[in-house]
């Protein structure tokens, strides 16, 4: 089987996108068709065109949009590595970034001027966000000089704003009712915020952690750190006790006050130039940066009372928020304050099309 499919960098994500006219028409046999496409049986997935790291097994379904004020629709896939199956149960803002771009030169939205606006649609979800595409003198270009924490590669300037963040998953911002909680699970003590803004999630104030962890670190800690994320699950209303484990959400992380760090870059970081220290998982590894879902529910919960994100904080409260990674600081902008929390946060992103490829598909998984 040869499916055609184009090969988009998002910010830290490497992302396949697929227009949804040339798939099957259950997910159901688009995931089977991802599972035998990324070879995503093989742990490193050797025998096809995943990346083999949750950043670059990734995946969308991409079609025109029939709701009004909406241009684009997207299935995002999470395709498995070393397992057999797609995640479903969650957005990424990185590859939103791709097909935004993809949107534009591909002509599902047509060129306006130096920035262009694309609306899409997160189908799993129902998240809606805006994006703005550099488009100088009404062109479409292949190469950019925006950069992004986490690559010194530059790219097409694209702004993404999230709208209406809280909620979009579980239906409340809080779906546990609690700011905060205190947990311990297996002699690891923390304070713990659940919140839904962007993408369910859990973040962490742990004794004897900074939110400053490097990835091997970080490594070290995916087996409690998943632990805490099933828990949030089973209390958010994700899962039910005894159910499937699902590893793409809720995201989880570690947060702390701002520390000198160095990138994994080997750039040097002040305290002084970022606002509160984030370390989240992608799946189960470490994340080598923040995943836009996450870096949106990060910003919400620092404008939340009494939050671990807001404690931790040097800018508590504030609608721009410098949140430092793994790869660097990126900054987080709320706008447009309402009680029940913002309603658009942006993050700056670059996007570049790698290539278009005819992907040949094996009919059934190998042996």
């Amino acid at each position: 089987m040869h499916v055609p499919a184009t090969l988009v960098r998002g910010g830290t994500s490497k992302c396949w996108l697929f227009d949804e006219a040339e798939l099957p028409t259950s997910v159901s046999d688009i995931e089977a068709l991802l599972v035998n496409a990324y070879g995503a049986a093989d742990p490193v997935q050797l025998d096809g065109i995943g990346g083999a790291t949750p950043t670059t097994s990734k995946a969308a379904v991409v079609r025109p949009s029939g709701t009004p004020g909406v241009h684009v629709d997207y299935l995002f896939a999470q395709v498995g590595i070393g397992v057999g199956r797609v995640e479903w149960g969650s957005n990424c803002g990185n590859c939103a970034t791709a097909i935004a771009l993809w949107s534009v030169a591909r002509g599902l939205v047509p060129v306006s001027g130096d920035r262009t606006r694309v609306v899409l649609r997160n189908t799993n979800t129902g998240a809606v966000l805006e994006a703005e595409v550099d488009t100088p003198h009404g062109q479409v270009t292949e190469f950019g000089t925006q950069t992004v924490p986490g690559t010194r590669a530059g790219g097409v300037a694209v702004g993404l704003t999230f709208l209406d963040p809280a909620g979009g998953t579980t239906g409340a911002l809080l779906p546990a009712g609690e700011v905060v909680e205190e947990w311990e699970i297996d002699g690891l003590r923390a304070r713990v915020t659940m919140i839904d803004a962007g993408a369910p999630m859990v973040l962490l104030d742990a004794e004897g952690l900074t939110g400053a962890e490097n990835l091997r670190e970080m490594g070290d800690l995916v087996g409690p750190l998943r632990r805490f994320r099933h828990r949030a699950a089973e209390r958010m209303g994700l899962t039910s006790p005894g159910a499937a484990v699902n590893d793409a959400v809720p995201k989880v992380g570690i947060v702390g006050p701002p520390r000198a760090y160095r990138t994994q870059l080997g750039d040097e970081v002040a305290a002084a130039e970022h606002d509160v220290s984030v370390r989240m998982l992608s799946m189960n590894a470490p994340h080598p940066a923040i995943g836009l879902t996450s870096a949106v529910g990060v910003a919400v919960a620092n404008l939340l009372d009494g939050s671990v994100v807001r404690s931790a904080s040097s800018a508590p409260g504030a609608t721009e928020l410098r949140i430092a990674t793994a790869a660097g600081v990126i900054a987080v902008t709320s706008g447009d304050l309402t009680t029940s929390g913002p309603r658009r946060v942006t993050v700056r992103r670059a996007a570049r099309i790698l290539c278009a490829a005819d992907i040949v598909v094996p009919e059934s998984i190998p042996a």
